[in-house]
């Protein structure tokens, strides 16, 4: 029952800056945001103070609990496994949260509501209340990724002849991890499976584990960035341009066939350009093949052409898929063809929607899933023709989601995510710095992206500004921002996708076994290794008595703890101190990261890298700044019934704080395991 009357939507942005928000704001091209902030509160730097680590799940899991990492449990993108210290438990699965949600408290008080597409421990539902609507939250990057997604995107660039040899070759993505933008090409310790489903996401320690050990600076997630200047006909797969021959229909002089091919390879889609009336190639048809009367879908000009069914072979079975496209260049002299072809969207794929029949609500009424470019485009030209357009598209259809819904079910809560901030600037703050090895990187072209996603963003936060005039209460919030840094990244430290092999081997540390010629490999040595660094932030003590093949003694553990401290402090990369703070588990307490139950979930040892060397996010404090007007606070503004207008508080706003404050709005208890206080200071309870 919905005593204080309230209604709230969390509007959640991955990977928002306030320092990037605030200065496009005052630049005026955030009106949206702008208007929020003047019938809202707000900090004036827009900054809130983030929990560590500063990476999505935990983060996402802190908003909705109001408990800190060490307290609910989620302490990176992967947990570690309990007791073997090179095996890594995939987070995004509510299963292995130890907190309370906000939306399981509201549910159950009567309040009717959704939470769609949050990824930080909302999948599968942990609640039984009929009031709870879920849908999505196995991977950050857009809803059905995982279960969803039958074949990857592709560049198709089609030529007479190709005077070389393509220099990329293009790789079938891999959603075994369900990391989405984040991780690529990563081996998993499991057998990799056909899809069957959210629990391929979702299967706790068995199918969804990762070994990999880092053993170089060019492993990891930097491996993706350095291969940073391609374009897209570099990156695509070539098809032959020629002269038609056996088509059905009878087509005119001058036509041109090219093949797409589909079904990894297995089927081609024939394209089709024919010259106009004054002998100019304008249009690309897109045939489903040569027997075909009529197109499926036709190109006139680069804008994206919405979801177009179609069928995918996966496994000899065929499935109903929908694709986006978009025609990047044609040649008046149709001597050249480029296209994007989008990533196969199951049709009816509904096992991440609960109540099932939400998925059928949204594809009757708004449409299927179009889902987002992964490709990553590294160039700004790439970007602005794909990604821009792909991203514009899915907040839209999102956007028109949850508006459908909010009043087809009439929702009192909105919990939202939306995931451009965060894979854009994966792409392009990584190409951006002006690190050496990426001179030839404009620094210009990617800023203009990177305003391109801010005034994005407030496109889509207008969608729902209608809902403040209504009386609903709309915050603003991110997990935390990204930083375009100022150094290289070292090697193998602070990477979450992985063991921290390298600089913890330099150390003496961690000893790998070798091959008969001397050579490392990558398998540990456990009877030698007395300390491992498994993923972003986190060492491990090989420990006697709890880990499988622990050497150390207890009585010996305080010294090696302190011994490793000062090591990493005395670290040097490229002649600098890369380490900025080292502590243990029981210091760490201070900074939300001590587990009660000591389940593993936190390192013996917890470190995060000095400021400007640091990935986009994940191994810095939320405190730190980058170049190009960057950091890596999350933001928070609250707009609408129940807060102040036009109001601005010196307050510290924590993410802890985002749950209770909202538990006060709403009329509801806190959650159980709820570690912050209400931001009073904004509050206007009477309003």
């Amino acid at each position: 029952m919905n005593e204080a009357g309230r209604k709230i939507i969390v509007v959640g942005i991955d990977g928002m800056d306030p320092r990037l928000a605030k200065k496009y704001l005052d630049a005026g091209k955030m009106p949206n945001t702008k208007k929020l902030l003047e019938r809202g509160s707000a900090r004036e730097d827009l900054v809130m103070l983030g929990a560590v680590p500063t990476i999505t799940p935990p983060q996402w899991t802190t908003l909705a609990t109001g408990a800190y990492p060490g307290t609910h449990g989620i302490t990176d993108f992967w947990n570690q496994h309990p007791t073997e210290l090179d095996l890594l438990v995939y987070s995004l699965d509510s299963r292995n949260c130890k907190a309370e949600q906000l939306w399981n408290v509201t549910a159950e008080s009567g309040l009717k509501t959704l939470v769609w597409h949050w990824p930080g421990s909302s999948w599968p539902p942990t609640s039984d209340s009929p009031n709870l609507h879920v849908v999505e939250g196995t991977t950050p990057t857009d809803v059905n990724f995982v279960n969803g997604a039958m074949e990857f995107e592709k560049f198709v660039w089609a030529k007479p002849e190709f005077e070389e040899k393509a220099n990329y070759q293009m790789e079938e993505e891999d959603h075994s991890s369900g990391a989405g933008c984040i991780i690529s090409g990563i081996d998993v310790a499991e057998e990799k499976a056909e899809k069957k489903g959210a629990d391929c996401a979702l299967d706790t320690f068995q199918s969804n584990t990762l070994r990999k050990i880092l053993m170089s600076e060019h492993e990891g997630e930097k491996d993706g960035v350095e291969k940073c200047e391609l374009t897209a006909q570099e990156r695509a797969v070539r098809s032959e341009l020629r002269p038609c021959k056996n088509w059905a229909k009878e087509l005119p002089e001058g036509a041109k066939e090219f093949s797409i091919p589909v079904s990894n390879g297995l089927e081609r889609r024939m394209g089709l350009i024919v010259p106009n009336a004054e002998g100019k190639y304008d249009k690309v048809e897109i045939y489903k093949n040569k027997k075909a009367a009529e197109p499926m879908l036709v190109l006139t000009d680069n804008k994206i052409v919405p979801p177009v069914a179609d069928t995918v072979l996966r496994s000899d079975t065929r499935v109903d898929i929908t694709r986006t496209h978009i025609l990047l260049e044609l040649a008046e002299d149709g001597s050249e063809v480029l296209l994007y072809v989008g990533r196969a969207m199951k049709v009816d794929e509904d096992s991440v929607f609960h109540p099932k029949y939400l998925y059928r609500e949204v594809f009757d009424n708004v449409g299927p899933a179009p889902g987002v470019t992964l490709l990553g485009s590294h160039t700004a030209k790439d970007w602005f023709r794909v990604d821009a357009q792909a991203w514009d598209f899915y907040g839209k259809w999102q956007a028109d989601c949850i508006n459908h819904l909010i009043k087809k079910e009439g929702y009192e809560v909105v919990f939202s995510h939306f995931h451009n901030v965060d894979c854009i600037g994966h792409v392009m703050w990584e190409r951006a710095t002006a690190r050496e090895e990426f001179a030839k990187s404009i620094p210009e072209d990617f800023q203009a992206v990177m305003e391109y996603a801010y005034v994005q963003t407030d496109n889509y936060l207008g969608e729902f500004m209608y809902l403040l005039d209504e009386g609903w209460t709309i915050i603003l919030t991110s997990d935390h921002g990204l930083v375009n840094a100022r150094e290289d990244m070292p090697p193998a430290l602070g990477d979450p996708f992985g063991v921290n092999a390298k600089a913890m081997v330099e150390m003496g540390y961690t000893v790998l076994k070798k091959d008969e010629n001397g050579e490392p490999l990558r398998e540990i040595d456990w009877e030698k290794t007395t300390a491992v660094a498994p993923r972003g932030l986190y060492i491990y003590i090989n420990l006697k008595g709890r880990n499988p093949y622990g050497i150390v003694d207890p009585a010996d553990k305080y010294d090696l703890e302190e011994q490793i401290i000062t090591d990493l402090y005395n670290y040097r990369y490229n002649g600098k101190r890369c380490v900025a703070m080292a502590m243990r588990q029981q210091d760490a307490a201070l900074l939300g990261l001590k587990s009660s139950t000591d389940d593993g979930s936190i390192g013996d040892i917890v470190y995060w890298l000095t400021e400007g060397f640091n990935r986009v996010h994940g191994d810095s404090l939320s405190t730190y700044m980058g170049g190009t007007d960057t950091s890596e606070s999350p933001i928070f503004a609250i707009g609408g019934r129940g807060v102040k207008q036009n109001f601005y508080t010196e307050r510290v706003i924590r993410q802890v704080d985002v749950a209770p404050t909202m538990a006060v709005l709403l009329g509801v208890r806190m959650p159980a395991q709820c570690e912050g206080a209400p931001v009073y200071q904004i509050l206007d309870l009477e309003s």
